[in-house]
């Protein structure tokens, strides 16, 4: 017999595939409140939607390759920063008291919601690069590093920061931006994924079938949302991260008084 709760990883995987194929956003915000409310640690969900995440940023960087959207050189500059901070996520991780790293991750899922209409703005703006005075070297640096510590310490792929910064430090262009942080996600992933693994923290089955749920749903989205208007989908999404980082923030001051 089927155990409920996979039943539940999977339709949760194929959800937040969805959400992440259509906003270009990594499925972390959903898949580790999922698996916090299934009763998982908050360790293991974010080491386990590290895994999930790497599954589903490898396909979309083939499908870019296979196009001819996949620039190495972007995604090396970005990617090798990212690779140091992620191991410092783990290590962060790992020491934070489980009611301090939900109530973190909380803040982030508010952060999203700001981020999501950002990216939304960014969109919908003049594609031509602004010109900045932003140091190149510097820029390359914050960015990647940024997306590193996020996947190590919160499980989630560093997209929601990466895209949006790549475009103000970085001048580029927002379709250059989504396809070169997803590259940089892959690397992201597996330095947070292993360093994880070495912990014990990632739950394997439940990775991979949170990763075939999220492929699934991101050809899904390719073919389906992009009929409907993005203003709605906009708002649901950000509507359901509020959601959600209120209830992290209740599962962290349960955790807190020790429920």
């Amino acid at each position: 017999m089927i155990s409920p709760n996979l039943v539940i990883l999977a339709a949760g995987g194929l959800f937040s595939g969805v959400l992440a194929g259509f906003l270009g956003i990594g499925g972390g915000t959903i898949l580790v409140p999922l698996l916090v409310g299934l009763g998982y640690t908050p360790v293991k969900a974010i080491a386990t939607s590290s895994l999930a995440i790497l599954i589903t940023s490898i396909s979309g960087s083939v499908q870019n390759w296979r196009m001819g959207y996949f620039n190495a050189k972007r995604v090396i500059y970005l990617g090798l920063p990212a690779l140091v901070t992620a191991q410092i996520g783990v290590y962060l991780a790992e020491r934070f008291l489980p009611y301090l790293l939900l109530t973190a991750f909380g803040l982030l899922l508010l952060l999203n919601i700001y981020l999501v209409e950002l990216r939304k703005q960014l969109t919908t703006r003049n594609t031509t690069p602004q010109t900045h005075n932003f140091n190149p070297i510097i820029a390359i640096i914050f960015t990647g590093s940024a997306a590193g510590i996020l996947a190590g310490l919160f499980g989630v792929g560093g997209g929601v920061i990466m895209v949006p910064l790549q475009i103000l430090l970085l001048e580029e262009t927002i379709k250059v931006a989504i396809q070169t942080s997803l590259g940089v996600i892959v690397i992201t992933a597996i330095s947070a994924c292993v360093g994880h693994t070495l912990n014990g923290n990632v739950l394997f089955t439940e990775g991979i079938l949170l990763g075939i749920g999220g492929l699934l749903g991101a050809q899904i989205s390719t073919r389906i949302l992009p009929k409907l208007p993005d203003e709605v989908v906009s708002v649901a999404f950000r509507t359901m991260l509020g959601i959600l980082s209120i209830y992290i923030f209740w599962q962290a001051w349960r955790n807190y008084r020790g429920f």
